[in-house]
């Protein structure tokens, strides 16, 4: 691993395989939406260490019109609150409605949501952690120079060990929790707050 653990403040999370389970036939309804065991444990702990938390994630069943923006918002509503009630948080979600013949500028791996977060975020690559399960996750990453964590829920397993090869792995998110260290804030953070 290539990067400074010290300078993150921020993780960045793919949503399907990584929070919650995924699905070939897509989460398509708040029913289909069950979490990954010890994710939103996970999740909770990593705003206990200190960071500041991001989702960003391909939602093209909206251009294949398998479900709508009314069913995404009430997928997420239920995500956010099942993680909220574990006690952990998420700042925003960040999604790319489009189909892959869009060419657009956000979906993975792509990295335009990785940078629309450092943007919003007020950091830098070099200040987050994107933690997906899938290669187009990790070239996201790549792609906006930002370091990165595979976990094997959802299609981790699949990904090589050469795609992989300067990522940490680790079994699930709530193993990447465990090993993430607390934050240590400088000076000035603690006097501002």
């Amino acid at each position: 691993m290539h990067f400074d653990m010290s300078r993150i403040n921020t993780i960045i999370l793919d949503r399907d395989g990584v929070i919650n389970h995924d699905s070939p036939d897509y989460i398509k309804s708040p029913e289909e939406w069950v979490p990954v065991e010890g994710s939103l444990d996970a999740i909770a702990l990593i705003c206990t260490k200190g960071y500041s938390i991001y989702i960003a994630t391909n939602q093209s069943g909206i251009a294949r019109g398998l479900y709508n923006v009314e069913t995404l918002e009430a997928i997420h509503r239920l995500m956010i609150s099942s993680i909220e009630s574990a006690g952990g948080s998420i700042k925003r979600i960040f999604l790319c409605p489009h189909g892959p013949d869009a060419h657009c500028r956000c979906r993975k791996p792509a990295p335009g949501m990785l940078l629309d977060i450092f943007s919003v975020a007020g950091v830098n690559a070099e200040q987050c952690l994107f933690v997906g399960d899938s290669l187009r996750d990790l070239q996201a990453a790549r792609a906006a120079g930002c370091p990165a964590a595979l976990v094997e829920t959802g299609n981790g397993l699949r990904v090589s060990k050469e795609d992989s090869e300067e990522v940490p792995r680790f079994a699930d998110l709530l193993t990447l929790a465990h090993w993430l260290p607390v934050r240590q804030q400088s000076p000035d953070q603690q006097e501002n707050g």
